[in-house]
């Protein structure tokens, strides 16, 4: 292809570029008077006869919010879904999604019965969607369950129980976390919805074994050659 389009003919030679005359910015000019030196140098094109004293304010591109971007879910996380947890205290354990935030994380549960797992929000980053789904069609979340409901409180966490008389100043102990009656109140309806939907599979026995069962990998197998 080299030999065929001569290219050999035009490598190393260049065309020599013609410069441009540049166009004169300034004339010299005679003038008068004796002791004015003869001449006089003059633009010209005639400069500003004002100049802002402050530089003008920049206009830029809006901004969109962190709650205004478009969440992207994968196709396969869907409502019912069964996924695996890949981070936190959960990981390992099969979950039921219940719902997908406006924040674009996942709600998920355990259920609670099943393996202590409580509704929590995790990220689509860390979750394995398999291909077992419940049906869940008839189960509508909970219009309090949003983000702000599940939000850390920091001022309790950095509370601490009060010492006795007697003990020691420097023993500060950290107040323990319990979830509120609302809380569990919220995981006991959730649950039963699913556990509900889970009783009218016929493979029921087998899917709730499932769920209490902690995923992982034994040897020779390779979690990019599994099929979930």
């Amino acid at each position: 292809m080299y030999h065929k389009t001569a290219k050999y003919k035009f490598i190393g030679k260049k065309n020599p570029k013609t410069p441009k005359p540049k166009k004169p910015t300034v004339v010299v000019k005679p003038i008068g008077g004796e002791k004015n030196g003869g001449t006089r140098t003059v633009f010209l094109k005639r400069r500003k006869s004002f100049y802002p004293t402050q530089d003008k304010i920049r206009s830029h591109g809006h901004h969109k919010t962190f709650s205004k971007h478009k969440r992207h879910i994968r196709p396969n996380l869907t409502v019912g879904t069964v996924c695996i947890l890949l981070a936190g205290r959960h990981a390992g354990k099969r979950v039921v999604l219940v719902g997908i935030l406006p924040s674009g994380l996942l709600l998920v549960t355990g259920p609670f019965g099943y393996n202590a797992c409580p509704l929590r929000r995790i990220h689509q980053s860390y979750v394995i969607g398999t291909s077992t789904k419940i049906d869940l069609e008839n189960f509508s979340l909970p219009k309090h369950l949003n983000d702000k409901y599940f939000k850390k409180n920091k001022k309790s966490s950095k509370r601490t129980v009060k010492r006795k008389e007697g003990e020691d100043i420097f023993a500060t102990k950290k107040e323990k976390y319990a979830p509120s009656e609302q809380r569990k109140e919220d995981q006991k309806v959730v649950d039963e919805a699913v556990i509900k939907a889970i009783r009218k599979r016929e493979d029921k026995k087998a899917l709730r074994g499932y769920l209490k069962a902690t995923f992982g990998l034994r040897s020779s197998q390779f979690a990019h050659r599994l099929r979930f």
